[in-house]
């Protein structure tokens, strides 16, 4: 039941393990809750692998659900102590999406849709800057640093030599024409969007605007996909205040159809590049026209 995975991929591996042992034994949270003396809400928790688990939690439940194969106890209680070790993104502080960046960290492959920004994994320095600081025009300069340096961490999953992410990423027009943080940053960014649809395990794919409406309307999202087989896919769903993981099939299912749609309805690989290319050459022609203005002034 172990493997070489990082902490957050362990807790979800252990939930899953402790809830089918609770079903097992045919006996509800409350009940598991009641008997514990604890919160309905933490055995939820510890179930879905979005709390720590601790070894006395994980001896608690099995000897609430009467567990008597040794080896199986001895395995999560492994698993218990090897989920609570720290992922590279601890060194960086208080990060509020940790819990993204563990699946992120383990997973196999990304099949992403932006609709208002360029994807994070793809992102130049000068733009993640600029898409950090006015998404938060309130954060301290400090607190905006450790988020760009985070996001150019995540970036070594994308250039992994052993290992490199699978990446899969439909974009709207919207994401390539807003001008974010100025037309130097914009046309830098796209040509380095352009030379990383390239690399062969990189696929972007442009929506432009006149392919008319589309599923991907009503926002972002992201489905992340494990090589074991054990390891469910998650639809994330990023909020302002809070995200959403939706891990049950019926939604990661409605949620790829929605995905075959959309790269469907997308530009082609190479019909992407020529777009995504136009779009920095007219950011470019922006940037110089500006520069001429200024010097006129």
């Amino acid at each position: 039941m172990t493997s070489n995975v990082g902490p957050t991929v362990r807790r979800r591996r252990l939930g899953q393990e402790l809830r089918r042992l609770r079903q097992e034994k045919g006996m509800t949270a409350e009940e598991v809750a009641e008997e514990l003396m604890v919160s309905q809400s933490k055995i939820s928790r510890l179930e879905n692998g979005r709390r720590s688990i601790s070894q006395r939690d994980v001896r608690d439940l099995c000897r609430t659900y009467k567990v008597e194969d040794k080896a199986l106890v001895d395995s999560l209680m492994q698993m218990a102590k090897e989920s609570r070790q720290q992922g590279w993104w601890n060194a960086f502080g208080d990060v509020p999406y940790s819990v993204y960046i563990g699946f992120e960290t383990d997973a196999a492959s990304l099949r992403v849709y932006e609709p208002q920004v360029l994807p994070g994994l793809l992102q130049t320095p000068d733009y993640a800057e600029a898409v950090i600081s006015g998404a938060l025009p309130e954060a301290p300069q400090d607190q905006i640093a450790q988020r760009v340096q985070v996001r150019l961490r995540r970036q070594e999953r994308i250039t992994d030599p052993l290992a490199p992410l699978r990446l899969w990423a439909v974009v709207d027009e919207a994401a390539m024409r807003r001008v974010v943080g100025n037309s130097k940053i914009m046309s830098d960014q796209l040509d380095y969007l352009v030379r990383m649809s390239h690399e062969p395990h990189v696929t972007v794919q442009a929506l432009p605007f006149d392919m008319g409406s589309h599923p991907g309307m009503s926002g972002q999202f992201t489905i992340l996909e494990f090589s074991d087989e054990s390891d469910t896919s998650v639809v994330y769903l990023e909020g302002v205040t809070s995200d959403l993981y939706l891990e049950k099939l019926s939604d990661v299912q409605s949620y790829s159809m929605m995905y075959e749609h959309l790269r469907a309805q997308a530009l082609n690989a190479d019909q992407s590049r020529q777009f995504i290319t136009e779009m920095a050459q007219e950011h470019a022609r922006r940037h110089q026209e500006d520069g001429e203005a200024a010097l006129a002034d």
